[in-house]
C-alpha cells in the first residue's frame, strides 16, 4: 500500500468539523484513503463535499452537541452502525472562549468552556473507546492547546481547560492500553492567518493587561516575537502531525503531548 492511501479500510472520527483545524484534517484523511464520520454542531455541508471530493470512500456527517452526553452517546452508536467501526478518533471540538484577567473573568463563560472543552471531549472519548475495546483496539488525538502548557494570561478558562485535555489524555492512556487504544494530544501554538489569530490579537488588545499593548497591530507582533520560529503556524501543518500519531509509524505511541508550536 502507497504512503499516500495508508488509511485505506479504516474510518476516522473528527469532532469540531466545521472549525479549520477539523475540516482540514477530514481532508488530509480523506486523501489519505480514510473513510470519514464528521460530527459539529455547526452546520458541515461544505466540509463533507471537500472531504468526499478529496476521495474519502464513504463520507457523512452527524450534527451533534457534545455536551449532551446521550446525544453523543446515540451519535456515535450511529456511526459505528454506519460505518461499521470508529478506528481513529480526532477528539478536536472546543471553544476559545473569552479574554479578560481573573479576578474579571464572566463566570457563565467559564462554565461554557469548560463544558464544551473538558466535559465534551470526555463524552466523546467515553463513548468512542467503548466500541474501539470491543473492535481490538484504535487511536485517539485530543486537540490541547499551547495555552494548556504555558498558560497564557487573560486566557484562565480556555488555558485550565488544555490543561485539563492533557491531563484526560495521559490517564486515558494508561487506562486504555490493556485495550490496544492509543490516545495522545496535539497542543498548537499561535495559527492563522484567519478568523481566529485576528480574534486572539484584538481581544489581548482590549483587555488592558501588562502582557500586550493596546494596538492590535503591536499585539501581533508581540504575539509572533514569543515564537522561536517567528511565524505563526498555518492550519495546514496541523494535519500531518495527527496522520503520524494515528499511523503505524507511530504504534508504540501513547500519552503525548506534541506541542505543534514553532519552537514556543
Amino acid at each position: 500500500m502507497s504512503e499516500s492511501k495508508r488509511f485505506s479500510g479504516k474510518t476516522i472520527m473528527v469532532t469540531g468539523a466545521a472549525g479549520d483545524i477539523g475540516a482540514a484534517t477530514a481532508i488530509r484523511f480523506a486523501r489519505e484513503g480514510a473513510s470519514v464520520a464528521l460530527l459539529d454542531i455547526a452546520d458541515m455541508s461544505g466540509v463533507l463535499e471537500k472531504v468526499k471530493s478529496a476521495g474519502a470512500v464513504h463520507a457523512a456527517a452527524y450534527q451533534c452537541d457534545v455536551t449532551n452526553w446521550e446525544k453523543v452517546e446515540k451519535t456515535v452508536a450511529q456511526a459505528v452502525k454506519d460505518f461499521s467501526r470508529i478506528d481513529m478518533l480526532f477528539n478536536n471540538a472546543g471553544y476559545q472562549g473569552l479574554f479578560d484577567m481573573t479576578h474579571r473573568y464572566p463566570v457563565e463563560d467559564f462554565a461554557k468552556v469548560m463544558n464544551i472543552n473538558v466535559i465534551g471531549v470526555f463524552h466523546v472519548l467515553r463513548a468512542v473507546s467503548v466500541h474501539m475495546a470491543e473492535a481490538g483496539g484504535g487511536a485517539v488525538v485530543n486537540t490541547a492547546s499551547m495555552a494548556g502548557v504555558d498558560g497564557p494570561p487573560n486566557m484562565l478558562a480556555y488555558g485550565t481547560s488544555k490543561f485539563a485535555v492533557i491531563g484526560i489524555t495521559k490517564t486515558a492512556s494508561k487506562d486504555l492500553a490493556p485495550f490496544n487504544i492509543r490516545v495522545n494530544a496535539i497542543s498548537p501554538a499561535f495559527m492563522g492567518p484567519g478568523f481566529m489569530w485576528q480574534r486572539q490579537v484584538d481581544l489581548q488588545a482590549e483587555v488592558g493587561s501588562q502582557y500586550f499593548d493596546s494596538d492590535p497591530k503591536v499585539v501581533a507582533q508581540q504575539m509572533i516575537d514569543q515564537v522561536p520560529l517567528r511565524r505563526y503556524g498555518n492550519i495546514d501543518e496541523i494535519p500531518g502531525t495527527v496522520a503520524y500519531l494515528m499511523s503505524d509509524d507511530a504504534s508504540y505511541v501513547t500519552g503525548v503531548n506534541i506541542q505543534v508550536s514553532g519552537g514556543i
